[in-house]
C-alpha cells in the first residue's frame, strides 16, 4: 500500500472502530477474551503484557480476571530510555497511573517492577489492521515493531508470542511488510483466534 492509502485505511478504520457503541465494544471484547482465555499461550503464560484501550480498541483488560495465581501482568510505557521504544511495568493494586504525551493512561515507572521485553511470555498487542499472513498495521509510531525488534532473529523468535486484539472489521486483505515489521503470531477476534 502507498503511503497515501495506509492514512486513508486508517483514518477509515479508525472512524469504524469509533462508531461501535460501546455496549458492541463490550460485547466483542468479552468474546474476544472467551477466546483468549482458552487458548494454549495464554494458559501457558506466567508474564503477560496487555494494553489499556483507547478510542474504541478492543478491550483485553478483563483478561486479568481468568488469570491463574502464577501470571504476572504488565502495561506498556513510553521508553524514557530508547526513542519509540516501550518498557513494561507490572500493573498491579498499587499501580500509579498518568497520562503520556498521547494521552494514554500509563503507569509510573518504577524500576524494579520493569520486565524486559524479551522476558515476556505473552504479549497482547492494539492494532488499528491485520491481514491473513500476520502483518499488523499500528497508529504509525513503530513502538512495538522496535520493541520486538529482537523477534526478527530466528534464535528469539518464539517469545515472546505476540497476539493481536482486534475485531473482525479490522481484518484486510493484504498489508505491505516492511522489512522491519515484527509480525504478530496470532489474532484473536470476536470471531476466533487465528495462529500464523
Amino acid at each position: 500500500m502507498t503511503p497515501p492509502a495506509l492514512t486513508a485505511l486508517r483514518k477509515q478504520l479508525k472512524q469504524q472502530r469509533a462508531s461501535l457503541s460501546q455496549q458492541q465494544q463490550q460485547r466483542q471484547s468479552a468474546q474476544m477474551i472467551r477466546q483468549l482465555q482458552r487458548s494454549a499461550p495464554f494458559r501457558a503464560a506466567r508474564h503477560i503484557a496487555l494494553y489499556l484501550p483507547v478510542r474504541g480498541e478492543a478491550d483485553p483488560v478483563k483478561l486479568r480476571q481468568h488469570a491463574n495465581p502464577r501470571q504476572t501482568f504488565y502495561l506498556p510505557v513510553l521508553s524514557p530510555y530508547k526513542p519509540h521504544g516501550l518498557v513494561f511495568v507490572r500493573w498491579d493494586k498499587r499501580t500509579r497511573f498518568k497520562n503520556n504525551r498521547f494521552n494514554i493512561p500509563e503507569p509510573l515507572i518504577r524500576r524494579n517492577q520493569i520486565k524486559a521485553a524479551h522476558s515476556l511470555d505473552l504479549v497482547i498487542t492494539p492494532l488499528l489492521a491485520f491481514d491473513p499472513n500476520g502483518s499488523r498495521l499500528g497508529m504509525g509510531g513503530g513502538f512495538y515493531d522496535r520493541s520486538f525488534a529482537f523477534k526478527q532473529n530466528r534464535r528469539y523468535a518464539r517469545k515472546p508470542h505476540l497476539t493481536g486484539m482486534a475485531y473482525e472489521f479490522q481484518r484486510v486483505e493484504q498489508l505491505a511488510r516492511q522489512a522491519w515489521d515484527v509480525p504478530l503470531d496470532a489474532i484473536c477476534t470476536e470471531a476466533g483466534v487465528t495462529v500464523f
